[in-house]
């Protein structure tokens, strides 16, 4: 049985590690099989404990495999920190002479809070005004799922994409909003409840050009992005739990 156990273990992360080569994106086919197996079994049996001291029988059919599952969701929940924005951007930034806004709304994000490694979870909004520099707006998303893919809080994870694409492009203003719900824990209550919150951040310098031309203005996303974007120009405001602005 145990045999039987660490084969399909080792056949599992030669399978994990297929999958990473094959993905231009992912990062941890830099490990080599041995050091990725040895990995996997570690985050293995420390579900296995874990089970195990919460009073469960790790025995029992429905949770013969439960602690590998656990092992492989956790190493692509936290991927993130085996990729960076260069390797997600590829090079894919191009020179070209545009000085409308560019926005991408409604990115989808998942990431777990660093505090209890519980869920949050809900959209990711981006506006950048151009400095003779644009990128493939799928790398957008992509670059929200590098530092998603971490133990995070949303407010951390809001500056982290924000700066992450002044790097990369050197824009005159970058723009970002996230709207996430997650599952908060009290303290001294047992009860768990979802809490709403909202998270901007914009960096850039005064703006001198008319946005007036952006579509949909009327939307709140959008009125939300310009107005962060716009804050630049102004004195600096005062910080908040909720809002930063660089």
């Amino acid at each position: 049985m145990e045999n039987r156990h660490a084969s399909e273990t080792n056949g599992v992360a030669d399978e994990y590690l297929n999958m990473c080569i094959k993905s231009k994106h992912n990062n941890l086919c830099r490990e080599d099989s041995e050091e990725a197996s040895n990995k996997l079994t570690c985050i293995e049996r420390a579900y296995s404990t874990i089970l195990s001291e919460l009073g469960e029988d790790v025995d029992r059919e429905g949770l013969l495999r439960t602690p590998l599952r656990a092992a492989k969701a956790m190493q692509f929940l936290t991927k993130g920190y085996k990729e960076t924005t260069e390797d997600v951007l590829n090079g894919a930034i191009f020179d070209e002479n545009h000085e409308e806004m560019v926005i991408v709304k409604d990115i989808d994000l998942f990431s777990l809070c660093e505090h209890h490694l519980v869920p949050f979870f809900g959209k990711a909004h981006i506006a950048y005004l151009p400095n003779k520099k644009v990128v493939g707006l799928s790398k957008l998303a992509r670059i929200v799922e590098i530092y998603s893919r971490r133990l995070q809080v949303q407010e951390r994870l809001t500056k982290q994409i924000a700066s992450a694409i002044t790097e990369a492009l050197e824009p005159a203003g970058v723009a970002v909003v996230i709207e996430a719900a997650g599952v908060k824990i009290h303290q001294y209550e047992p009860e768990i409840d979802f809490n709403f919150n909202d998270t901007n951040t914009s960096i850039g310098g005064p703006l001198d050009r008319s946005i007036s031309t952006v579509e949909m203005s009327n939307c709140k996303v959008m009125n939300r992005l310009i107005g962060a974007l716009i804050l630049n120009m102004a004195a600096p405001v005062s910080r908040d739990s909720r809002c930063d602005i660089l």
